[in-house]
């Protein structure tokens, strides 16, 4: 069985901060086609603040929830309690296993996903991070009732993530600044999509890293 330890592993979550540092300015410019130009920054404030609070001995789950609640607490804005909410979804799920398998990720990213719908009132197709995490949570669940193993369905969900990042440039925002554009925002990338799907590939990546067999 393949799986992923839950203990002294905090680094896949500095990981992900690290990659939307790098990736804060091209955010901010994603942003700015459509809204206030802001994503990017917002995103790197919360993010970086939440690092200082993560031990490199903190467990993945105790890193994710520190994560969720340094956003929910610390940033404004929608992105803090919508990515907060993520977070500390799959922590919550995560937090008093030992190790974790395909199955127990699968039931920890449909938390995470029915968390993000329920706080932003969002769904498939109305131009929003759900569209990113909706076919990647859908392309891992698929691999995992075709059998295959742990690694081909992280593989299947940063593939799920790429797609759905990219089907929102032909939607019509209908959430968020962007909606005030009507037609105008189509043929842009939505902020929030690409943001979760820097955030599901590296975390993929990062597991991908550490998995035992």
């Amino acid at each position: 069985m393949e799986y992923v330890l839950n203990e002294d592993n905090a680094c896949i979550v500095k990981e992900i901060i690290q990659a939307i540092h790098n990736n804060s300015v091209y955010l901010s410019e994603i942003d700015g086609e459509t809204g206030d130009g802001d994503h990017g920054v917002n995103m790197n404030k919360g993010f970086l603040m939440a690092d200082v609070r993560i031990k490199e001995d903190d467990s993945f789950s105790e890193a994710l929830k520190k994560l969720g609640k340094t956003l929910v607490m610390d940033i404004g804005g929608s992105m803090g309690p919508i990515y907060g909410t993520f977070f500390s979804k799959l922590s919550r799920t995560l937090k008093t296993e030992e190790k974790i398998d395909a199955k127990l990720f699968e039931e920890a990213l449909k938390n995470a996903e029915e968390g993000l719908m329920n706080l932003a009132g969002a769904k498939p197709g109305d131009k929003t991070l759900v569209d990113t995490i909706v076919p990647a949570y859908e392309s891992f669940k698929e691999a995992q009732e075709a059998g295959k193993g742990f690694k081909e369905c992280l593989e299947a969900l940063k593939i799920g993530a790429e797609q759905g990042k990219e089907s929102t440039r032909d939607m019509v925002a209908k959430l968020g600044r962007a909606s005030r554009l009507g037609e105008r925002s189509k043929g842009h990338l939505d902020a929030g999509a690409t943001s979760c799907c820097i955030i599901l590939q590296i975390m993929a990546d990062g597991m991908i890293k550490r998995m035992v067999e």
